[in-house]
């Protein structure tokens, strides 16, 4: 994951180096060279993936700086859930080691919360819209259950308590989706039993230096525009508990005149999502290695 922007680019290797000088630890080699079971621990994968991510971006920026171009500074920025760390980053509002810092912390954090209450996700494919509702309300009835993502027309999650879940599973499979699988976490991810983590969140932010973004990020739960540092600790905070509604971001983004979108980071996952949803139709979605330099980057 990001091999070859670390081999062949100093800036991605400087936000590296940053990113492991602010954590006191190696990273780098765990990103290389694994295991796999350690690298997938939730406060190992939140901080790996946005490093990966600006170092992706450091190096674009750095390609362009040297044949005499630059990036153009980009409408919106958005992160999907711990992908608003990257985005704050890329915004300007946050330095990479109080980003890592707290992409570590925000991962401890989620996997003791809600003790003694089991919670886990899952995930629901071609659910007709109408449904959502009274399947999340069905699931409801048997213990906290929320939804926790829209990624996509047709590609939901759900969070909270396990009982709850597999009780939303069965009545969403009878109801005619596509698949509804519970997901392979032990935490319940933008849902209520994330409440423990979301105090943690505000006081490890209270903590650290956040600058308003200098480029207007977009919410999670509501796509609200995010333009000062103190609307993004709370979006930092309260996006635990609450959901990622990506339809809506891309939505907003779509509103306002947005035409390119550009994902920022390691793989094409987002693209995707974009490329499902009706507003961005007709706009141009590629991945950062695939921008020609001289283009406005959107994440």
């Amino acid at each position: 994951m990001g091999g070859d922007a670390l081999a062949a680019s100093p800036a991605a290797r400087a936000v590296l180096a940053e990113a492991e000088s602010a954590l006191g630890e190696k990273i780098g080699a765990l990103i290389a060279n694994g295991p796999a079971d350690a690298l997938e621990r939730t406060e190992q994968a939140q901080p790996a993936i946005l490093i990966i991510s600006i170092a992706l971006l450091e190096a674009a920026r750095e390609r362009a700086a040297s044949r005499g171009d630059t990036i153009e500074t980009p409408i919106f920025a958005a992160g999907h859930s711990a992908g608003q760390y990257a985005a704050a980053v890329a915004a300007g509002a946050l330095s990479v080691g109080d980003a890592v810092k707290l992409a570590r912390r925000r991962g401890e954090l989620m996997q003791t919360s809600g003790g003694g209450r089991p919670g886990t996700m899952a995930a629901i494919l071609g659910l007709p819209e109408s449904e959502e509702s009274r399947i999340v309300a069905e699931g409801a009835a048997h213990g906290v259950l929320v939804l926790a993502n829209r990624n996509s027309p047709g590609q939901i999650v759900l969070s909270g308590e396990t009982a709850a879940v597999d009780h939303a599973i069965a009545a969403a499979s009878a109801a005619g989706a596509k698949r509804a699988v519970r997901l392979q976490v032990s935490i319940a991810s933008h849902s209520p039993l994330m409440e423990e983590a979301a105090a943690g969140m505000r006081e490890a932010l209270s903590a650290v230096t956040v600058r308003d973004p200098q480029i207007t990020m977009l919410a999670n739960a509501t796509a609200a525009p995010i333009r000062t540092a103190d609307e993004l600790r709370r979006e930092l905070s309260d996006h635990l508990t609450t959901g990622v509604d990506w339809i809506a971001a891309i939505g907003a983004a779509a509103a306002a005149g947005t035409q390119r979108y550009v994902e920022v980071g390691y793989g094409r996952v987002l693209s995707g999502l974009v490329k499902r949803i009706p507003s961005a139709t007709g706009a141009e979605i590629v991945s950062i290695d695939d921008l020609p330099l001289t283009t406005a980057v959107v994440s």
